[in-house]
């Protein structure tokens, strides 16, 4: 069963099995942003792509934990891609949002920006979709918070997400026993 909730159906469509609430992808929203260093680049300048890959996790970790309210842990990084080279100087934000959730795991998705400090130019420089798993206090998987779609925006992704999500379990074997095919 997908973990999603129209933003004006009725409220007990909005809890889980468990009555968790239902949480808007608003409440999931987060932003990290860094000056990039010397000690964050090679001998040319051009930043590390495993120190943005750190700033993604991180960035995702804030997102997953506000909307589960639980531990969670990364458990795939389904794509990473950096579209340019990002320099010394250039301040580094990344973005996060909950995209998609199921019963104990959600789809984080991640825009990757950066500023040039003196002409104030921002360019979207790369994105990231990352699974993440809600865990008790044993280290199991647990049941969290459906997830409220507000937009468009949020469908789009949503629904975005839902296809990765497929693909994902394809690839591993367990889409026959999810998706009943």
């Amino acid at each position: 069963m997908d973990a999603i909730a129209i933003a004006d159906d009725k409220e007990e469509e909005m809890m889980t099995e468990n009555n968790i609430p239902a949480k808007p992808v608003s409440n999931t929203r987060s932003t990290i942003s860094v000056v990039a260093l010397p000690r964050d680049s090679n001998h040319y300048g051009v930043v590390y792509g495993g120190t943005v890959m750190g700033l993604v996790d991180q960035a995702a970790y804030c997102a997953a934990i506000r909307h589960a309210r639980c531990a969670v842990v990364t458990v795939c990084v389904e794509e990473l891609t950096l579209l340019r080279a990002i320099h010394i100087g250039d301040v580094i934000t990344v973005k996060a949002s909950v995209n998609y959730v199921g019963n104990t795991s959600m789809i984080v998705g991640v825009r990757i920006e950066t500023e040039k400090m003196v002409t104030g130019v921002i360019e979207h420089v790369g994105s990231a979709y990352l699974t993440m798993v809600g865990i008790d206090q044993d280290g199991k998987p647990t049941q969290i918070p459906r997830l409220i779609i507000e937009d468009d925006n949020d469908k789009r992704r949503f629904e975005e997400a839902k296809q990765r999500k497929l693909k994902q379990l394809a690839r591993s074997g367990k889409c026959e026993a999810v998706c009943g095919e």
